[in-house]
């Protein structure tokens, strides 16, 4: 067994209980101002970072790769992804320097990974983390693009129809218009590929990229996951939990929303809870087939604390 298929089976999930450490946190006067209501400024007082450059940005700044680690465990935690057949597509939803793709890609050589990013740079960084891996085939397999899915929507090429014909119909597939030249702009397309339909999706992953995306903008972008699946496919998601240590560790005045924070360079962060999952999918017109906290402990090699981690587990699957 290899050392990252060994890394995938030791991972766990349940280390200790989440309404165990709701009730410690909720009784810590130093955290109370986390659940305090959230008045919304006026338009005029918003913060005015945009969003898309914070992220470019920042992923910049972490180009070198060490930054992210190779997130093995998703096999573990998605077994579809491994058992699916011949000719299966997932679309990686803000796919960052490679890290989800690359288990991916490496757990079933004969699935098709479609990845987009927000940021070029990144995806040209990807594109050389899976070009580096030597995993069979993958240039015939990885197809990363540009996309700002939670504002412009997914390219027309993308969509699930039964006929190109179809593609028009925005008010059904929510599909706004996306210029060709910017969703191209890595350069990745064939010409066969620039003209084809790939007739949606079988997967969509959504691993720590929600949260990103402002909660107001949220339905939108999973009315745009949801058009893009083929009718009884899944989306995988999986992304940051109400109390998990990164969310106690903002200050007051990085709050931007209730249960929603923003850092110093401009990037924000959402904490799940369930309820706030169910609905959101629902109303995407999802239907739930598996939801949980993974509550994992870990310890800082550096100081040696204790760091209790929080992550919403979810699958949902579209009507057939």
């Amino acid at each position: 067994m290899s050392a990252s298929a060994a890394e995938a089976l030791e991972y766990h999930s349940k280390d200790f209980k989440w309404d165990t450490l709701r009730q410690e946190i909720e009784n810590d006067p130093s955290l109370n101002y986390h659940f305090l209501p959230f008045v919304y400024p006026q338009p005029e007082q918003q913060l005015s970072k945009d969003p898309i450059k914070a992220w470019q940005s920042f992923h910049i700044q972490h180009s070198s790769g060490k930054f992210f680690k190779e997130r093995r465990y998703l096999l573990k935690e998605f077994p579809e992804l491994v058992s699916c057949g011949d000719g299966c597509k997932v679309l990686e939803v803000g796919c960052g320097n490679g890290s989800s793709a690359l288990p991916i890609l490496r757990g079933n050589e004969k699935i098709i990974l479609y990845a987009c990013d927000c940021s070029n740079e990144t995806l040209q960084r990807a594109k050389e983390f899976v070009a580096a891996s030597n995993v069979a085939s993958v240039e015939n397999r990885f197809w990363p693009f540009y996309c700002d899915f939670a504002t412009t929507g997914f390219p027309k090429w993308l969509a699930y129809a039964n006929c190109r014909e179809n593609l028009g119909q925005k008010d059904q597939f929510f599909f706004p218009d996306v210029g060709e030249e910017r969703t191209l702009e890595t350069g990745s397309w064939s010409m066969e590929e620039r003209s084809c339909c790939v007739g949606g999706v079988d997967f969509v992953t959504l691993i720590f990229t929600l949260s990103a995306v402002p909660l107001q903008i949220m339905p939108t972008a999973l009315r745009e996951c949801f058009s893009v699946l083929k009718p009884g496919g899944m989306l995988l998601f999986r992304d940051y939990g109400l109390y998990d240590m990164t969310m106690l560790r903002f200050e007051p005045d990085q709050r931007v929303g209730f249960r929603e924070y923003m850092r110093s360079d401009g990037t924000r962060s959402y904490f799940f809870c369930l309820d706030t999952v169910k609905n959101l999918f629902n109303c995407a017109g999802f239907i739930e087939l598996e939801i949980e906290y993974c509550c994992v402990k870990s310890v800082n090699r550096r100081n040696g604390k204790s760091m209790q981690r929080v992550w919403v587990h979810g699958k949902f699957q579209k009507p057939t």
